[in-house]
């Protein structure tokens, strides 16, 4: 009678350790499915991310009124496939109302290249308004020519990209939102830094800090305008109001354009640019910021520009414009 009692006694507990253990393993596995059911959930919200910069499943409705929207200033020089690339991709872009290309090679764009981007912008279109392209033909090569003034510009906003940079439709026309909201500053993906450098001993000495030093102290003072929104009156203040030795140094040295205009937006509006985070796609090889000595030439624009204003214009900043419907953690 006892070893039947002990035996089921001894049942009893291995049966309630059993169920202790099932349930235990219940709850992982719902714990695990639930985290399944989250993670496909949010990859399926985000399918440009994965997609990349290529789709072009979602045709959005252009802005009525161009005014509204943005014109896009590329730079370019003797890439052809990198142009071509480029303008297939923002033709497809919302907000955009015109495409102007910066053109400073001593030959005028060829006959194919104009009839390939003009057909490449009208089947974009798809029925609505069509997005207007020209070449601004300039006879001296300079990197000044980037920043010359349109007359015939629509826009107020003007996205400043270069020819090998591709950011998803999305990201660009997030950040028009974002400058819409302050558009008196610079609005920008590549942000830069700079700082007083006390191991010189005095105040008036600044250094010229890239990505690294971004990522490091979490403060930035530019965005490059290799991608950045800004007010198409600035273009007229660069063309008419920067003196013309901080031209004569950016034409010899073939350096630091972006600088001064990050100087000049700076002076004239008193605020810190802001940085929009966005997934970046270079489509180029790799240009003179990879070369060399590249920061130190570009602290001594830095500081010849401190010079030639009076004063440092630039205001540092930590502030980061994030899309949140796109971000799993911001």
């Amino acid at each position: 009678m006892r070893g039947s009692l002990l035996f089921n006694r001894r049942g009893l507990q291995r049966f309630r350790q059993f169920a202790k253990t099932a349930v235990g393993s219940a709850k992982i596995k719902l714990l695990l499915c639930c985290c399944i059911a989250f993670t496909l959930l949010a990859l399926a919200g985000r399918p440009l991310d994965f997609m990349g910069w290529t789709n072009r499943s979602a045709p959005l409705d252009r802005l009525p009124d161009s005014g509204k929207g943005y014109s896009i200033l590329m730079n370019t020089w003797k890439r052809y496939d990198l142009l071509r690339q480029s303008i297939s991709h923002y033709s497809s872009c919302a907000g955009l109302d015109s495409i102007h290309i910066v053109w400073s090679e001593p030959n005028p764009p060829s006959d194919s290249l104009v009839k390939f981007l003009s057909h490449i912008l009208r089947s974009s279109s798809r029925g609505m308004k069509q997005v207007e392209l020209k070449f601004d033909i300039n006879k001296e090569d300079s990197l000044n020519n980037r920043f010359k003034e349109i007359k015939d510009l629509k826009t107020d906003a003007v996205f400043s990209i270069d020819d090998d940079v591709i950011f998803p439709c999305s990201t660009v026309e997030f950040a028009f939102s974002v400058w819409r909201s302050a558009s008196d500053t610079m609005v920008g993906f590549v942000p830069r830094a700079h700082w007083v450098d006390q191991s010189q001993g005095k105040n008036d000495y600044y250094i010229y800090g890239g990505w690294w030093s971004v990522w490091w102290t979490g403060t930035y003072s530019m965005v490059l305008s290799k991608a950045a929104f800004f007010h198409k009156k600035y273009l007229s203040l660069y063309t008419n109001e920067v003196p013309a030795s901080i031209k004569e140094y950016i034409t010899k040295n073939r350096n630091c354009e972006d600088i001064a205009m990050s100087f000049l937006v700076a002076n004239a509006s008193g605020s810190p640019p802001i940085w929009v985070k966005g997934k970046i796609f270079e489509i180029g090889s790799t240009g003179i910021s990879s070369m060399g000595g590249h920061n130190e030439r570009r602290t001594q624009c830095v500081n010849r520009f401190v010079a030639e204003f009076g004063r440092m214009p630039l205001v540092s900043t930590s502030v980061k414009a994030v899309d949140s419907r796109k971000a799993w953690f911001w």
